[in-house]
């Protein structure tokens, strides 16, 4: 996949030679008389009217997501949270069932509690490996929610046999495919339905842009763009498409980065006393991954005092987010201290000793070293 996505992103685009999808600033477009105006009113064709739904340049940076990840149509939104909710709104209904995977995303999982159970859908949590052991798991629901690996725990689940279980009993198939991105996972050639992205990840790498996007079948993204979309209103600014379209130009040399620091901390961290548990999947056929992203988690000893092992930092920051240049931690036993209402990492049972690393382009025998030195301080 990746020498195919390589030189799929390396395809001109715009006119007069242009390498990079010129920015259209453009709010509305025009038509040159009253019978193409009609034309596009009755649906026929498909010339832009209104940057809410359609730009030309949030367009180019669909057609790119779209044709990475293997699908027919892709559509963009302003936040991975936008196309969350965007996707999973254009087909639920009051009364029906979601059966959605544990240590789901925290703020997924407070759109499914505080936004669509008060709504009348009904969420069910479960195990990943549950989705492809269970074939009757997704019997008389409407949609399966998916991570693979989900977050906090990086656990995966068998997504060809989960799909197949899901086609049996009519169940919809989504899965947040951040993690892994088109170059190490392609969930639709495993036969899911939709596969969305926070594209403010590893899609960008820079952490300058916030952003999501859905790609799936034709008739899936046509509903999706004319009802969510539309009438929500999260579409995607031409300007951040622009900076997407440049990020994924570099994703294949990026994800072989990211995937040679996690397999050197992966190897220390299996031989460092202090590390309780690591959290990260290994590729292969049993997880159906070609690579390790660089987002992973340790369990620390107890003995190991957490905000000193933080402060003692000196390459990783402290925050939220992932997928930039940057290297950052996310101590758990900090989000702990949310309220434990709509808390995702309350709800499954997520120790204070965890801290998530997020291992930027540094060089990794450097993140390493700074890893190596905070964790002796904090004895």
């Amino acid at each position: 996949m990746e020498e195919s996505l390589a030189t799929l992103l390396a395809a001109a685009f715009g006119t007069a030679g242009s390498v990079t999808p010129p920015i259209v600033q453009s709010s509305l477009f025009t038509f040159p008389d009253y019978g193409a105006f009609a034309a596009r009113m009755a649906g026929q064709g498909s010339a832009p009217i209104y940057t809410r739904v359609t730009n030309p340049t949030v367009a180019a940076f669909e057609d790119l997501m779209a044709r990475a990840e293997g699908g027919e149509a892709a559509v963009a939104f302003a936040s991975g949270m936008g196309a969350i909710s965007g996707a999973l709104l254009a087909f639920l209904r009051p009364g029906d069932r979601v059966a959605c995977v544990e240590h789901v995303y925290p703020d997924a999982y407070r759109l499914f509690e505080r936004l669509l159970r008060p709504f009348g859908i009904d969420i069910t949590y479960h195990p990943p490996a549950a989705f492809a052991e269970d074939p009757d798991l997704l019997q008389g629901v409407r949609l399966a929610y998916l991570e693979s690996p989900n977050s906090v725990k990086f656990q995966t689940t068998d997504l060809a046999r989960t799909a197949a279980h899901a086609r049996r009993h009519g169940c919809l198939t989504v899965i947040d495919n951040s993690w892994a991105t088109p170059v190490f996972q392609l969930p639709l050639a495993r036969g899911v339905d939709i596969v969305l992205h926070s594209a403010s990840k590893y899609i960008s790498g820079h952490s300058d842009t916030v952003a999501g996007i859905v790609v799936g079948s034709t008739d899936h993204i046509a509903q999706i763009r004319s009802l969510t979309l539309a009438l929500l209103g999260a579409k995607l600014a031409p300007f951040e498409a622009f900076l997407l379209t440049r990020g994924l130009r570099t994703l294949p040399a990026r994800m072989r980065q990211h995937d040679a620091a996690a397999a050197l901390f992966a190897d220390r961290l299996a031989r460092t006393p202090e590390v309780r548990a690591l959290h990260l999947p290994v590729p292969g056929p049993e997880t159906g991954l070609s690579g390790r992203a660089g987002l992973l988690s340790v369990e620390l000893a107890e003995g190991v005092d957490i905000e000193r092992f933080c402060n003692a930092l000196d390459l990783f920051r402290i925050g939220v987010s992932w997928g930039g240049f940057e290297s950052l931690v996310m101590p758990a036993k900090a989000v702990l201290a949310q309220s434990p209402e709509h808390n995702a990492m309350h709800r499954f049972g997520v120790s204070p000793q965890l801290v998530r690393l997020s291992l930027g382009l540094e060089e990794p025998e450097d993140l390493w070293r700074d890893f190596a030195q905070a964790l002796r301080k904090a004895m």
